[in-house]
C-alpha cells in the first residue's frame, strides 16, 4: 500500500472488505476498526464493504498483514480529499453559435432533452456535492430527501456548486424566470451533503452518500467533484469495487472527468474518481460542439473518457440569493449526463449495467477523437 503521487490524503485509511463477510472483516482489524488501539473507530458502510479507519504508522503493518493473509480484507487505500470541480475562468475562444433560450437552456436542446417524452417521473436521483438550497422557489412542492455528511453542516448549500448541478440534472423546465434548465424535471431529488461549503470534502464522505443513495433505490448518482491525478496514476481500487457492487444494486455512478486542462497546450488526465472504469467519466463541449479548453482527456491507458455533455456557459440554479448564475466546468456536464440516464430509466425501465449500455449507445457521433469525448454527446430517449 503506498501513498498516491500528487494526491492530497487525510491520513486515515480505506478498506475494503469482502461481500457478505463485513462482520468477519472487522474482526480481522481487530482493535483498528473499534478504535482501541487509540484511533477512531471505523466507519463502516455494509452494503458497499467499505471501512474507513484511523492509524497510525505503526499500526499501518496490521492493515498490510490484513491484506497479505487470506481472509475478508481485501485493499487499503490512503484516503484522499476531493473537491467540488470548481468552475473556471472563460478564455478566448471561437464566437459562440447563437442559441435560442427563451425557452430552454442551449444544453437541453443539445441533449434533445426538449424533444423527449420522458421526464424523469419515478426515478431517483442522487446528486453529491455541496448540498442544496432548499428554500429555492423553483423546487417548492418537488419530492427532495436531502441528508449532510460533513460534520457541523447542515444540507443547506453555502457554496451554490450542488444547488447549480441538480439544477441542471432535476430542475425545472418552466421557472417564474428565465428559460428550463432541468433535463430530469420530473425525477425524485436525493440531495448528498459530501463536500463543505468550502468546497472540499474527503472519500469517506463520497462513500457514506453512495451507501445511502444505494440503500434509498437511486438510479443514478452524479458526482461533480473528485481530484487531479498525474497522469498514470492507477485507479482506485476501492471505488471500482464500489461502482460495480453499486451498479449490482441498480445504480449508476456518473462523474466529472476534470478540469486540469489548458487546451491546446496541455490535456490532463480524467480524475480520480472518474478514472474508473465502472464510472462514467463526462468530459465538457461548449456551444460549438468543441471540447472545452479544460475539459480532462484520457491521455493514459488508465483513465479514460466515456461521454460528452454541455459544460460552457450553462445557466442553472444558485443559492440565494443570487437563484441563477452561468458558470462551465465538467461539473456542469456530468448532471446533463445524469439528467439524460433518469430519463432512459425511465423510459426503458433499465437499471445498472443496461442503463450504462443505453445510455452509451444514445450518443451523438462527434468529429472529435474519442480519447476528448468518448462515444459523444450524449441523446434524450
Amino acid at each position: 500500500m503506498s501513498e498516491p503521487t500528487g494526491v492530497e490524503t487525510t491520513g486515515r485509511f480505506l478498506v475494503l472488505l469482502e461481500e457478505g463477510r463485513v462482520d468477519e472483516a472487522l474482526l480481522a482489524l481487530g482493535d483498528i476498526a473499534t478504535g482501541a488501539a487509540g484511533g477512531e473507530p471505523a466507519e463502516v458502510y455494509p452494503t458497499l464493504g467499505v471501512a474507513v479507519v484511523s492509524a497510525d504508522p505503526s499500526q499501518l503493518a496490521d492493515l498490510n498483514n490484513a491484506v497479505e493473509s487470506p481472509g475478508p480484507v481485501l485493499v487499503v487505500e490512503p484516503e484522499r480529499v476531493v473537491h467540488a470541480i470548481d468552475p473556471v475562468a472563460s478564455e478566448a475562444t471561437a464566437e459562440p453559435t447563437a442559441v435560442d433560450e427563451s425557452v430552454l437552456t442551449w444544453g437541453l436542446q443539445a441533449v434533445a432533452a426538449d424533444v423527449s417524452g420522458a421526464t424523469g417521473k419515478g426515478i431517483k436521483v442522487a446528486v453529491l456535492d455541496t448540498g442544496f438550497t432548499t428554500q429555492h422557489p423553483d423546487f417548492a412542492g418537488r419530492t427532495i430527501t436531502t441528508n449532510s455528511f460533513i460534520t457541523g453542516e447542515s444540507v443547506e448549500d453555502g457554496h451554490g456548486h450542488g444547488t447549480h448541478c441538480i439544477g441542471t440534472s432535476c430542475g425545472p423546465r418552466k421557472p417564474a424566470t428565465g428559460p428550463g434548465y432541468g433535463v430530469a424535471y420530473n425525477a425524485e431529488i436525493f440531495a448528498g451533503k459530501v463536500l463543505s461549503n468550502a468546497g472540499s470534502g474527503s472519500d469517506g464522505g463520497i462513500l457514506a452518500g453512495i451507501e445511502w443513495a444505494v440503500n434509498n433505490g437511486c438510479a443514478v448518482i452524479s458526482m461533480s467533484l473528485g481530484a487531479d491525478v498525474p497522469a498514470g496514476t492507477p485507479y482506485s481500487q476501492i471505488y471500482e469495487t464500489v461502482a460495480q457492487r453499486a451498479m449490482a444494486r441498480g445504480t449508476l455512478i456518473v462523474a466529472a472527468a476534470g478540469n486540469g486542462s489548458r487546451r491546446p497546450a496541455s490535456i490532463a488526465p480524467v480524475g480520480h474518481p472518474a478514472r474508473c472504469p465502472s464510472i462514467i467519466a463526462v468530459a465538457a463541449i461548449d456551444v460549438n460542439r468543441a471540447i472545452a479548453f479544460f475539459s480532462a482527456g484520457s491521455v493514459d491507458q488508465i483513465g479514460q473518457v466515456d461521454v460528452c455533455a454541455p459544460g460552457v456557459d450553462v445557466y442553472s440554479s444558485w443559492k440565494l440569493p443570487d437563484q441563477y448564475k452561468r458558470i462551465q466546468g465538467t461539473s456542469m456536464a456530468t448532471p446533463h449526463v445524469s439528467g439524460v440516464a433518469a430519463l432512459i430509466a425511465e423510459k426503458y425501465n433499465a437499471r445498472g449495467f443496461e442503463l450504462w449500455a443505453r445510455l452509451v449507445l444514445s450518443c451523438r457521433r462527434l468529429p472529435l477523437p474519442s480519447t476528448d469525448v468518448g462515444t459523444g454527446l450524449v441523446q434524450a430517449p
